[in-house]
């Protein structure tokens, strides 16, 4: 049993981890508000640019579309995977969730024997791929060691993956990211980046416009914004997910550190009492032995 020295010191420990614990949660929560904000503003315009992408769609049907990034190559034997984590941990299961989601898919891949390689953005899922992967690995993004902002950097990532696509013949370009629910929810999504996901099943919504100049020429313009946007949005996504997930892991941390000063206090106060009784019971004894 560790003596009263012991216990005093683990008490104090456990309390000071309690504060940075706390610190973290009020530091998370106070970064959430913005990050969700742009989230949420993000959504809307991604889902304006599905919009203008389907009612293109629309348009060329029954035309021949001359964009492989819409239409892609016509195959599916070799992919290229993009997977945004955060740079940080402390933040639960955040940055294994996608890694995981991830890790799955790259399975299969090997199990098929198809081709595939890896671009990571954010230092945490690097980490855990790097060493199973690493054969696989084509480039790392860093979200923090840089001047650019998040679409800056979003803007980089798209041309190296389009640059890419074109270049060395990759099929699909995918990119895994979590989506933000809640604090407490998160939910580990991928996003098809190449082919170009487009949602033309409703088209009631959708208005027929007349293209100047024609729509082929709209599309080699749009698509790369397009997919410049969708990647921005999942770094926004994750980055409101991080925070959320942040929050709840250490708001867990600090109740946990709060039971274990209650449990360390009790223990204290107990051996404490015993000592007392027996530094007493020597002393009677000693007392009635004269």
């Amino acid at each position: 049993m560790p003596n009263l020295k012991d216990l005093k010191i683990r008490i104090e420990s456990v309390k000071s981890t309690r504060k940075i614990t706390k610190a973290m949660q009020m530091v998370a929560a106070a970064k959430l508000r913005k990050a969700q904000e742009m989230a949420e503003s993000s959504r809307h315009y991604s889902k304006k640019v599905v919009e203008v992408l389907a009612n293109l769609s629309l348009a060329m049907e029954g035309k021949e579309i001359s964009s492989k990034l819409l239409k892609g190559t016509g195959s599916s034997k070799k992919h290229l995977r993009i997977v945004a984590t955060a740079e940080r941990g402390l933040c639960g299961g955040f940055n294994s969730s996608i890694v995981k989601m991830a890790k799955s898919e790259f399975e299969a891949f090997i199990s098929k024997e198809e081709e595939f390689q890896i671009i990571t953005v954010g230092k945490k899922g690097k980490e855990q791929l790097e060493r199973e992967y690493g054969n696989w690995f084509l480039k790392h993004f860093n979200l923090t060691d840089s001047d650019q902002s998040t679409y800056e950097i979003a803007g980089s990532i798209s041309e190296f993956a389009i640059d890419e696509f074109d270049k060395s013949g990759f099929d699909t370009v995918k990119i895994y990211f979590n989506k933000f629910q809640s604090v407490i929810s998160q939910i580990p999504s991928a996003q098809m980046l190449i082919p170009t996901a487009v949602d033309s099943s409703d088209t009631e919504t959708l208005v027929s416009y007349e293209y100047e100049p024609d729509e082929d020429e709209i599309l080699d313009e749009l698509l790369p914004k397009a997919i410049t946007n969708y990647i921005y949005t999942a770094l926004l996504e994750n980055a409101a997910s991080e925070q959320g997930a942040r929050m709840s892991a250490m708001d867990n941390a600090t109740r946990n550190a709060g039971e274990m000063i209650e449990k360390l206090t009790i223990q204290y106060n107990r051996s404490r009492q015993a000592a007392i009784t027996n530094e007493l019971i020597e002393i009677i004894s000693g007392a009635e032995a004269l």
